[in-house]
Protein backbone atom coordinates (compact mmCIF):
# COMPACT_ATOMS: atom_id res chain seq x y z
CA UNK A 1 0.00 0.00 0.00
CA UNK A 2 2.81 2.41 0.77
CA UNK A 3 3.67 2.74 -3.17
CA UNK A 4 0.01 4.91 -2.92
CA UNK A 5 0.81 7.70 -1.10
CA UNK A 6 1.16 10.81 -3.17
CA UNK A 7 3.25 12.26 -0.37
CA UNK A 8 5.37 9.28 0.96
CA UNK A 9 8.29 10.51 2.78
CA UNK A 10 5.80 13.72 3.97
CA UNK A 11 3.50 11.45 5.28
CA UNK A 12 5.84 9.35 7.26
CA UNK A 13 7.73 12.11 8.82
CA UNK A 14 4.51 13.86 9.75
CA UNK A 15 3.08 10.99 11.00
CA UNK A 16 6.37 10.20 13.29
CA UNK A 17 6.09 13.58 14.63
CA UNK A 18 2.59 12.96 15.48
CA UNK A 19 3.73 9.69 17.04
CA UNK A 20 6.93 11.31 18.91
CA UNK A 21 4.31 14.08 20.37
CA UNK A 22 1.99 11.53 21.48
CA UNK A 23 5.02 9.10 23.49
CA UNK A 24 6.61 12.31 24.67
CA UNK A 25 3.09 13.40 26.52
CA UNK A 26 1.42 10.38 26.96
CA UNK A 27 -2.49 10.22 27.29
CA UNK A 28 -4.64 12.38 29.20
CA UNK A 29 -4.13 16.02 28.33
CA UNK A 30 -6.17 18.21 26.98
CA UNK A 31 -6.49 18.41 23.17
CA UNK A 32 -5.15 21.62 22.94
CA UNK A 33 -1.89 20.88 24.44
CA UNK A 34 -1.32 18.04 21.69
CA UNK A 35 -2.25 20.47 19.54
CA UNK A 36 0.41 23.27 20.77
CA UNK A 37 3.12 20.37 20.96
CA UNK A 38 2.49 19.66 17.27
CA UNK A 39 2.62 23.27 16.55
CA UNK A 40 6.12 23.89 18.03
CA UNK A 41 7.72 20.24 16.62
CA UNK A 42 6.20 21.69 13.11
CA UNK A 43 7.95 24.81 13.43
CA UNK A 44 10.98 23.33 14.60
CA UNK A 45 11.59 20.95 12.03
CA UNK A 46 10.35 23.66 9.33
CA UNK A 47 7.51 22.18 8.64
CA UNK A 48 4.51 24.47 6.74
CA UNK A 49 1.17 23.82 8.31
CA UNK A 50 -2.31 25.83 9.51
CA UNK A 51 -3.80 25.40 12.66
CA UNK A 52 -7.16 24.03 12.58
CA UNK A 53 -9.32 27.11 12.94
Amino acid sequence: MDHDLVYKEETYRIIGICMEVHNQLGPGFLEIVYKDALEYEFQRQGILYEREK
